[in-house]
């Protein structure tokens, strides 16, 4: 059974950060701007015609022009847990046609059953109880429809993770699930022929405060109900400043590394349809 490694994460407290962050989300937010990206450019490889798209957990929706660019009239849903995220996203100039904006949460949809032909979410499952966002994907989706999402995997933020356990014993650093346990908890949730496949990613800063300013200008924010409440200690937070220090590199900078988890799945085209084995598919490592 997939071990619950994000039941910890407070919703209330992961939506206000974001809420606070919405309106400079974008200036920092360079590597989900990529994976966005490259996250559009692989619709380009699947033949899908879809009449209604929703986009769960858009953010700022930065993919929106890109869904929009891909698929013509096709309704598109742009949906966020964040309100100031999807006023962010209002924003976007781009638009060819009025795209829908609506407020919900991956883990209790409020779109209805059997409605959607595509579902498109990039970097926001890490928010979220993956197999109860599963479930709700496989609900509002039609038989056939496609679910494309991508998260991040237990390698990311290992530096920053490692450095505060030397710190002290307390929670700082989210839990990711791995991809062979979300294509299981696909499966499970009755999902067909589910794709993974990883990405590395290591982004380099000058300064170890240069991580943790971009982490919580995006909103990403410890939001762990484990989490303690008061401020960090002088002494405890020099301790991870050297601990983080030890892994600066030949160049002179400090990394911070992200494992990108790509996935697709089908929703079964009937209920008696066998659903296949999860196909894990590794590629090379980048910096």
């Amino acid at each position: 059974m997939l071990v619950d490694m994000l039941a910890d994460i407070e919703k209330a407290q992961a939506r206000r950060a974001f809420s606070r962050a919405a309106s400079r989300y974008d200036d920092v937010a360079v590597l989900h701007q990529e994976i966005g990206r490259r996250m559009l450019e692989r619709l380009d490889e699947i033949k899908l015609q879809p009449q209604q798209i929703v986009d769960a957990g858009c953010g700022t929706g930065y993919c929106l022009p890109g869904l929009r660019q891909r698929y013509g009239r096709t309704r598109i849903v742009a949906m966020d847990f964040a309100l100031p995220m999807l006023g962010q996203a209002a924003h976007h100039q781009s638009w060819r046609s009025k795209i829908q904006l609506l407020a919900g949460d991956l883990e209790a949809m409020p779109i209805a059953d059997q409605s959607v032909d595509l579902i498109f979410s990039s970097l926001a499952l890490q928010w979220c109880r993956p197999e109860m966002a599963f479930a709700q994907f496989l609900r509002v989706l039609k038989p056939g429809g496609l679910l494309l999402f991508t998260t991040f995997g237990p390698d990311t933020l290992v530096e920053l993770r490692d450095a505060w356990r030397q710190a002290d014993d307390g929670p700082h650093v989210h839990g990711f699930v791995d991809m062979h346990d979300l294509g299981d908890a696909l499966l499970r949730v009755g999902f067909a022929d589910p794709v993974m496949d990883v990405e590395h990613h290591t982004l380099t800063y000058t300064a170890v405060d240069g991580v943790l300013r971009d982490l919580k200008t995006m909103g990403a924010h410890n939001a762990l109900a484990s989490r303690r409440r008061g401020l960090t200690g002088k002494t405890q937070f020099a301790r991870f400043r050297a601990a983080y220090e030890v892994l600066r590199g030949e160049d002179g900078r400090i990394p911070a590394s992200y494992e990108v988890i790509y996935g697709h799945a089908w929703a079964p085209q009937r209920p008696a349809d066998t659903v296949g084995a999860c196909v894990s598919v590794p590629v090379p490592e980048q910096d």
